[in-house]
């Protein structure tokens, strides 16, 4: 990136991930993901013995990366785990540290069954495995650290991701079941999703517990001001997912089999956003203002000056108007994106739009769409956008086969791995960035 001359890194969301590999399901808002966590650093530290590193799969196989590493980073996390420096780095993340270590305890206790599946254990019985993973947490916390110092030092900001819903399997939930929606068994009623969209003609039912949004108000949104305050203390900035929920979600009945007969409940709106700027003396945050946005979605956006997104995979129809063009953007503050993680790539993108969709692009852009990827690339970099971002499957021209995710596909998804950093595209990505004032030359 530093070569490129790019300053802004938009990660996934950091936290551990859920059924399908999927990070937008995590069982916490809070933890880090421990498959992320270097086993090279964890060598370098001593912690660790070498081992023969298992990096020869072309995806992600989270169930390797399971049977092979988390051993690993847990023998690693053990023998730190009474050390005084633990114990001081726990004291300043004490509540949301405390339930997921008492969570994880008791999943890996009960055969990772579901929380509301559990019987009572005395606290001492499992004690020692809450320290190793608060311990566990501690390497996460170290190693991150040292990551956005990196960057920081390159004048690189990294944005974060915040998925606006939790996983009913949550430590969160768990902690705090007053919080959501939950019946007499612990289920979630209604549940969260999408309705019909340019994805999935049935909607998309993702089965999340609903916010109790009263109960969060009631408290002055303390769950909020602490989810956010965490967020920032790992990354510049957060994309905050989802954005048209906070005005309005779409909630289904627990048991509906898709998210066709759902109905739009009222989200937290203003109240909410004025409490996380007193937490946090500001709001640096990203709206992701995409699907069925209404006047009063980007009402709230605009009255709290958030940037809202421009997907220009979405903007080449037959409408010159469409407002993800270029040359419709009012004004500076937006994020021009080629595409999504929920996207195909530009490549993949091009090659199955339909041939009117294609010659719009090409006369829009003036290319013969011989390398499309870069011509997207272009224009979100040409555009006025303040932001302009591309995934990395676009700065190497990947194909369909290095997609992220496809949103209603369960299995499948978030397995692209990169495995060679694109160096032949520095240099013309740092022209393109000096061309339009997004770099140095």
């Amino acid at each position: 990136m530093s070569h490129a001359g790019l300053d802004t890194w938009q990660v996934l969301p950091l936290h551990p991930v859920g059924p399908g590999s999927s990070p937008y399901g995590s069982p916490s808002a809070f933890a880090g993901d421990p498959r992320l966590i270097s086993v090279e650093g964890l060598v370098a530290d001593g912690l660790v013995e070498p081992a023969a590193l298992p990096w020869g799969q072309e995806r992600v196989d989270t169930d390797v990366v399971e049977r092979w590493k988390l051993p690993l980073v847990r023998a690693a996390a053990a023998r730190l785990a009474d050390s005084a420096e633990v114990r001081r780095w726990a004291e300043g993340e004490a509540g949301w540290l405390h339930d997921w270590a008492r969570y994880s305890a008791r999943a890996e206790h009960f055969g990772h069954a579901q929380w509301w599946r559990w019987s009572s254990v005395p606290e001492a019985d499992l004690a020692s495995r809450a320290a190793v993973e608060v311990a566990v947490q501690y390497l996460f916390a170290r190693q991150w650290s040292a990551l956005r110092e990196a960057a920081r030092v390159r004048g690189i900001r990294i944005v974060g991701d915040v998925p606006i819903f939790v996983s009913h399997d949550a430590a969160d939930v768990w902690a705090h079941p007053e919080l959501w929606h939950l019946d007499a068994g612990h289920q979630p009623d209604p549940v969260s999703g999408v309705p019909p969209d340019y994805f999935s003609p049935t909607g998309q039912r993702w089965g999340s517990p609903m916010y109790r949004w009263e109960a969060h108000e009631a408290s002055g949104f303390s769950w909020w001001r602490r989810r956010l305050a965490r967020e920032l203390a790992l990354v510049d900035a957060v994309r905050l997912d989802h954005f048209r929920g906070f005005e309005a979600a779409w909630a289904i009945p627990a048991n509906e089999p898709d998210a066709r007969n759902g109905r739009w409940t009222p989200g937290p709106g203003r109240a909410l956003f004025a409490a996380l700027r007193e937490e946090l003396g500001g709001l640096p945050l990203w709206a992701e203002d995409l699907g069925d946005i209404t006047p009063e979605v980007e009402s709230l956006r605009d009255d709290l000056g958030l940037p809202g997104m421009k997907i220009l995979q979405f903007a080449f129809g037959r409408d010159a108007d469409h407002p993800f063009l270029p040359h419709n953007y009012a004004g500076t503050r937006w994020i021009a994106y080629t595409g999504t993680h929920d996207n195909d790539t530009a490549l993949g993108w091009y090659r199955s739009a339909d041939a009117t969709v294609q010659d719009r692009f090409r006369v829009y852009t003036g290319r013969d769409a011989t390398d499309p990827a870069w011509a997207l690339v272009r224009e979100a970099w040409a555009s006025t956008a303040a932001t302009a971002v591309a995934p990395m499957q676009d700065l190497i021209k990947a194909g369909s086969e290095a997609r992220m995710n496809t949103p209603g596909v369960a299995e499948g998804n978030w397995g692209w791995r990169l495995r060679d950093l694109p160096w032949q595209s520095c240099a013309w990505v740092r022209q393109l960035g000096a061309s339009f004032g997004r770099a140095e030359v």
